[in-house]
């Protein structure tokens, strides 16, 4: 079994301020015994586009935001599943919004960059334009932790299954889904949506989460979910900052896909 946690913040535009919270829940979920912690998107930074794109980084060269993740993840003996966080990109304005692996020596294990970027204008005035501030990836991402393959996604690749999809034939043990889901599409869809990725992928599913109000006028559900292979909620943080910790059991996800063999039943690709 390997024991995950998974983060809920309030991330707010200081990047210090915003690291000082993460590291006091990340010793907890340490002391809880989670060797897997995860940490929902904009963990690092949560406000304008522009000001975002000042605080991307490029791997490999240093920056405050990955060197405290391989400097915490290193002194907690932690493998950290981070969100999201500003990349740089061939367009300086638009840095990739990337999820990084870091192995709990410290080095960088895997980069997930965000494929499906939400552009969107809904009913109660909210209206983000993440295409305007962010370049996209094209690549579905998995890595190996502890004999299981976690595959990575954030926040609005959820509502696009084929990508979970790819994830599970590439050998997908659990599902990653760091969020900053708005209250609005958050009470409509968030609970519904993660337990039909684990459910038909039969993965465990694990979504930390953004939850408050935020620069810009921002408002974000929370409710960071671990959700089992059978679609169960095994876990979850409703409101406010905290963490939801759960067991990633292999057994549980064999039996689940011994008593329901859907991909020996497959017949589409």
């Amino acid at each position: 079994m390997v024991r995950v946690a998974a983060l809920q913040l309030s991330s707010q535009a200081d990047v210090s301020e915003n690291l000082r919270g993460v590291r006091g829940l990340l010793d907890r979920a340490a002391a809880d015994g989670a060797s897997v912690a995860l940490l929902p998107e904009g963990f690092a930074f949560l406000g304008s586009e522009v000001d975002k794109a000042r605080h991307a980084e490029t791997f490999g060269a240093g920056g405050p935001i990955q060197d405290f993740l391989q400097e915490t993840a290193a002194h907690l003996d932690l493998t950290l599943i981070a969100g999201g966080m500003p990349e740089r990109s061939d367009v300086p304005e638009r840095p990739y919004n990337t999820s990084v692996v870091i192995g709990p020596d410290g080095s960088v294990l895997e980069r997930y960059r965000k494929v499906h970027l939400f552009d969107v204008e809904l009913s109660d005035g909210t209206k983000l334009t993440e295409s305007a501030g962010n370049s996209a990836g094209d690549v579905p991402r998995t890595v190996e932790l502890s004999g299981l393959i976690f595959g990575l996604s954030i926040c609005y690749d959820l509502r696009f299954p084929e990508l979970f999809a790819a994830e599970r034939q590439a050998g997908a043990h659990v599902l990653t889904v760091p969020a900053a889901f708005t209250v609005t599409t958050g009470r409509a869809h968030w609970h519904v949506l993660l337990r039909a990725r684990a459910i038909e992928t039969q993965c465990y599913v694990v979504a930390p989460a953004q939850w408050g109000s935020h620069p810009r006028d921002r408002h974000t559900f929370g409710h960071t979910l671990i959700v089992d292979p059978w679609g169960e909620i095994v876990a979850e943080w409703g409101e406010g900052v905290g963490l939801a910790t759960a067991e990633i059991s292999l057994e549980r996800i064999e039996s689940v896909r011994a008593q329901m063999p859907i991909a020996a039943h497959r017949r589409l690709v």
